[in-house]
């Protein structure tokens, strides 16, 4: 029982022994007394009530605060629990799944239907602990619930965000036309005229799915068991997370590919500025003021750049007459420069020109949305290795692109 509930009865028991004693013409010496005793208790229990609330109350602030986070730190400590050697297993061996990838398993189903195994995309990801080449293991760390899959990603790196979907359709209202600013003209006229109130909607559909084929020797799921867990989760990790990078930036919006963002900058509205020279240092501050002249960012260092590796490479040589180079002037002044062969296409042309974006996050607003459905659904292929014993697995995964405001990219062309 908490000590303010407690000192609280307290009182009342004290009002209720001094309410029949004062209601006495004459009291006795020993009812004095004890009303004298009573009285001081009754005053040190108030000054010990006001002590007992404040320090309740910051115990309730504290437990408040556990509370809020322990559904996430729970949800978190089960999927790091995940096993995806148990999966492989109960695709090739038909072995039934136990502990918490069983309950995890059974979570994912009841929320959407799945032709094979579902597989949280938080399962993907590479675990504090392992060994990828050479290295002392760390211990497993509990991680919150991620909203990004791939926080080393090209695209997580430009600002995009992972945004999880159940079921259905998502879409962001983006503010297009709003309230009006003007100045009284004359004392009885009218400080201007409104302006509906007008959005466009930003959706994500789970039109586009991607598959992710995996091939497992016999030899391979009868090595140890962490060795198959980390294998598959490196491969399938790799796979999903470079064929993403490239479809946010280079997504063709046909043949089941999502729009990505330089092929589709007429359909976004994003701005593309020809620059049709060597790339320098001034063509890409000049960029940056074009952010800042249209609101979108504040300085140069909340600007991200996207480039090819050509591209450093001629940029790097040192100015005539200076110890510094075009390129050490760039990222000295810009907020993260981000260098791609996967997400921008190759130099072409003569002179060869690449391609070169910037990105912005305005009043907290990404640039780019990455949508991700459900869960990533495993299915056994049992016939085309059955032969050597072997197991063939294909992984879908439903996502999409979209990007809310364009004024928050800018497209260069030409960087010779």
């Amino acid at each position: 029982m908490l000590d303010s509930v407690k000192i609280s009865r307290r009182q009342s028991e004290i009002r209720q022994a001094l309410s029949g004693m004062v209601g006495k013409e004459a009291p006795s010496e020993e009812e004095t007394r004890q009303m004298d005793e009573l009285d001081r208790e009754y005053r040190s229990n108030e000054t010990r009530y006001r002590a007992a609330l404040v320090a309740e109350d910051e115990e309730r602030r504290d437990a408040g605060a556990e509370l809020e986070t322990r559904s996430d730190r729970e949800w978190s400590e089960l999927m790091g629990q995940f096993e995806m050697r148990q999966v492989a297993l109960a695709l090739d061996e038909g072995r039934a799944l136990d502990g918490q990838t069983a309950e995890i398993v059974n979570e994912l189903r009841s929320a959407g239907g799945y032709r094979g195994i579902p597989v949280p995309w938080q399962a993907l990801e590479l675990r504090a602990g392992e060994t990828i080449a050479s290295g002392t293991p760390d211990p497993i760390q509990t991680r919150p619930i991620i909203d990004r899959l791939f926080p080393n990603s090209v695209a997580a790196q430009m600002g995009a965000q992972m945004v999880t979907i159940d079921h259905g359709e998502i879409e962001w209202p983006v503010v297009t036309q709003g309230a009006t600013v003007a100045w009284q003209t004359s004392e009885t006229g009218n400080v201007g005229a409104p302006q509906a109130f007008q959005a466009v909607d930003k959706a994500l559909a789970p039109d586009h799915t991607l598959g992710v084929q995996m091939r497992l020797t016999r030899k391979s799921l009868k090595q140890s068991g962490a060795a198959l867990e980390d294998a598959v989760r490196r491969d399938m990790n790799s796979a999903i997370g470079a064929e993403m990078d490239r479809v946010v930036f280079l997504g063709s919006g046909a043949d089941g590919e999502p729009l990505g963002v330089i092929p589709g900058a007429s359909t976004y509205g994003i701005t593309e500025t020809a620059v049709d020279a060597a790339a320098s240092y001034a063509a890409f501050r000049a960029a940056a003021v074009r952010f800042m002249l249209a609101n979108a960012a504040t300085g140069t260092g909340a600007v991200n750049l996207l480039l090819r590796p050509e591209i450093f490479d001629s940029m790097d040589d040192l100015i005539d007459g200076l110890a510094i180079s075009e390129w050490d002037r760039l990222v000295a002044k810009m907020g993260r420069t981000v260098l791609t062969t996967n997400g921008l296409a190759a130099p072409a042309g003569d002179p060869a020109a690449s391609t070169g974006l910037l990105t912005t996050n305005a009043g907290g607003v990404p640039p780019v949305f990455v949508g991700k459905w459900g869960a990533v659904d495993l299915i056994r292929d049992p016939y085309t290795d059955a032969q050597s014993g072997g197991l063939r697995i294909t992984a879908l995964a439903t996502m999409d692109v979209t990007v809310a405001r364009g004024s928050q990219l800018e497209i260069l062309t030409g960087l010779q």
